[in-house]
């Protein structure tokens, strides 16, 4: 099967491609992610990932669309930038991207690394990938890799790969640290 692999950050990447490569597949990797932000963060995970593809010597394909204002618009209009409304427009929008790209190059089907995180909405990645399947005509594969979660972090810790401290977007950054800010 070849497999087409959107990827969120190398960290989360090293765990899922080992996993696929055990399972007897090979993924291709996809660089895609114009909800990153700030741009130095999406630099950051951007150029790792570029390491981390070559090291293993995977195919990479870097979509380099740094997307602040598309992203701003894509939350913004009738959704908020609150939760699950932002989430969904995040997985449908890479997931789409994925499975046209997927589609394209003649793969039988795509994944994305966002389904180890134990943060992510699984049913909400897994909708989006299926709806994104259906209309490019193409498979998407789900699995559960959050039990691989604190093995491909080590991995990664190991590998001297930069691991972000957010999910990406700018409001996931500014929860992280409003989370961990002191009462005033």
């Amino acid at each position: 099967m070849k497999l087409l692999l959107h990827c969120c950050c190398a960290p989360c990447t090293v765990a899922c491609a080992e996993s696929l490569v055990d399972e007897g597949l090979r993924p291709d990797l996809l660089w895609y992610n114009p909800n990153i932000h700030p741009y130095t963060e999406y630099m950051a995970r951007r150029d790792t990932l570029i390491r981390f593809a070559a090291d293993q010597e995977l195919a990479l394909t870097n979509i380099d669309e740094y997307g602040l204002r598309d992203f701003i618009r894509g939350v913004f209009p009738g959704t908020g930038a609150e939760g699950p409304a932002r989430c969904d427009w995040c997985y449908r929008t890479r997931l789409e991207k994925t499975a046209a790209l997927a589609a394209a190059g003649g793969c039988d089907g795509f994944s994305t690394t966002l389904l180890i995180s134990p943060w992510q909405n699984h049913e909400g990645i897994r909708r989006a990938g299926e709806a994104a399947a259906e209309k490019y005509g193409t498979v998407f594969l789900y699995r559960d890799f959050r039990p691989l979660f604190r093995a491909g972090q080590e991995k990664a810790r190991n590998l001297g790969l930069y691991r972000q401290k957010y999910c990406g977007c700018i409001f996931s950054e500014e929860e992280r640290y409003l989370k961990n800010r002191e009462p005033a």
